[in-house]
């Protein structure tokens, strides 16, 4: 059972290797035959190829987003990681909170990674912003 302590240090390490578009760098965290998924795309990707192109596409689009955690609850075999992102879109910041679940293999590699947040206002601040740049 790994510990809130560890949770920590994993996430310190991991979470900022989500912005600057480095996808390489991302999927390092992350096993051969990783699971992956988030909202965007609910049914994931399996296997660190499909997961690098993955990366490659929102890493590209977000590459100022900033993750940083706020909980790490540890579970079997890894942790429950409670999460603040910042995420620009145009001039704004924007805050979310949610979480995922994040459980490792033996080599200390994300085995799996799911993550759960409410995109609903993103989605409106996106269509605001390209009616903005379109008028």
């Amino acid at each position: 059972m790994m510990t809130a302590q560890q949770a920590r240090e994993f996430a310190d390490r991991w979470l900022p290797a989500w912005t600057g578009n480095n996808p390489e760098k991302l999927v390092a965290f992350y096993s051969e035959d990783a699971f992956y998924l988030d909202p965007a795309i609910p049914d994931g990707v399996k296997g660190k190829k499909k997961i690098l192109a993955y990366f490659k596409k929102l890493l590209a689009q977000n590459p100022e987003w900033v993750w940083t955690q706020i909980e790490g609850i540890p579970m079997k075999d890894g942790f429950l990681n409670k999460w603040h992102a910042l995420i620009p879109v145009g001039k704004k910041k924007l805050d979310f909170v949610g979480a995922c679940l994040v459980q490792m293999d033996d080599n200390g590699l994300i085995r799996r990674n799911e993550v759960y947040f409410d995109r609903t206002n993103l989605f409106l601040e996106i269509l605001k912003h390209r009616a903005n740049k379109q008028e």
